[in-house]
């Protein structure tokens, strides 16, 4: 059996919906794209991803042995449309992706046991693990090994798994035979682009996270500017609105990955239990979540923020308790959101 069709093998025992092979390289456009990103200040105030613009865009300035990259996908569809829970606007709406447990620990735990696998079954070869956190162009790298392609919300589509796929990368010495590249099917498709309540695509393909909803609850630290708040409605963590949108999640399947079964915790909770965690009660609702690593005051700002276009009357003392917060940040949400409910 080949290298190739073993390691297929492996990862689909380990649960792995999708593997490919590509070059440890990525074109000049991917370096391109990533530059005009940058340059025009639409990573926000997410300077890491400057910091290392070289090892991102080239593999190997990364790991100088990295001969290959395997691309691998594991599948997280929802088993209920995430835009359901929007018209609930007493309740949270929590991106899929953190339903379960952190995805960060799930794939890399996996990762690991297909690395230490090849590590047995390729002696001699030598091998990285990658999930999310390491300076890595993942969706162009997918795209390249042939997993799906980055439509115009930018994010991966799989025509097997629609828009629902966690990615992971091994960078290995192994001389593996690359797989051929995805090409575009969004044809003339816009549904991703005319979803978006914060109108963060300046353009097909182009994402400005200053103006993303998932940017702005999870990676911006401080007051959320005014202009997305109503537009925010209840989504309190991520949003998923580009995602669910797309036409091609007519052929994912419901994840049947026991970690990311939805926790009781995050499935429509209540915005009035949410206002009220301490750090404390925070932490340990949130324990093993990929939510956790937002901090209680940026989750409890965007609470705030939901309270305020919850149009519950029932809500404003809930909100009004928030207005004497230790954090400067979560008690001006907080009399934001005061301000727009009916005493």
């Amino acid at each position: 059996m080949s290298p190739a069709i073993s390691i297929r093998q492996k990862a689909a025992d380990l649960g792995f919906a999708a593997v490919g092979f590509t070059r440890a390289s990525l074109p000049d456009a991917a370096r391109a794209r990533l530059d005009a990103f940058l340059a025009a200040g639409h990573h926000g105030t997410m300077g890491w991803m400057e910091r290392r613009a070289d090892q991102r865009a080239h593999p190997q300035a990364l790991w100088p042995a990295a001969v290959s990259v395997i691309s691998l996908g594991l599948n997280y569809a929802p088993a209920q449309d995430p835009l359901a829970q929007l018209e609930r606007r007493q309740e949270a709406t929590i991106s899929a992706y953190a339903h379960g447990r952190d995805y960060h620990d799930v794939v890399k735990k996996k990762l690991k046991a297909l690395g230490q696998w090849m590590v047995r079954e390729f002696k001699g070869s030598e091998l990285k693990v990658f999930v999310d956190t390491a300076p890595v162009m993942e969706k162009p790298l997918a795209q390249q090994a042939g997993l799906g392609w980055q439509g115009k919300h930018t994010n991966l589509v799989s025509r097997a798994h629609g828009s629902w796929l966690f990615l992971g990368e091994i960078y290995t010495t192994l001389d593996l035979t690359p797989d051929a590249a995805e090409t575009d099917h969004c044809g003339r498709c816009t549904a991703c682009l005319r979803i978006c309540p914060t109108n963060a695509f300046p353009a097909p393909y182009r994402l400005d996270a200053r103006r993303c909803i998932s940017y702005l609850t999870i990676e911006h630290a401080g007051p959320i500017p005014e202009e997305f708040r109503a537009p925010m409605g209840n989504r309190i963590y991520g949003c998923d609105d580009c995602l669910a949108v797309c036409p091609w999640n007519k052929f994912a399947r419901a994840t049947a990955e026991p970690d990311f079964a939805p926790r009781t915790s995050v499935t429509a909770p209540h915005l009035a239990e949410l206002a009220v965690l301490d750090d404390a009660a925070f932490r340990a609702r949130f324990a093993g979540s990929a939510i956790k690593r937002t901090g209680r005051n940026r989750f409890v700002r965007n609470v705030a923020i939901a309270l305020g276009n919850s149009g519950a009357p029932a809500l404003r003392p809930v909100a009004q308790s928030l207005c004497e917060d230790a954090d400067p940040v979560v008690a001006e949400a907080a009399r934001w959101a005061v301000a727009r409910l009916p005493a």
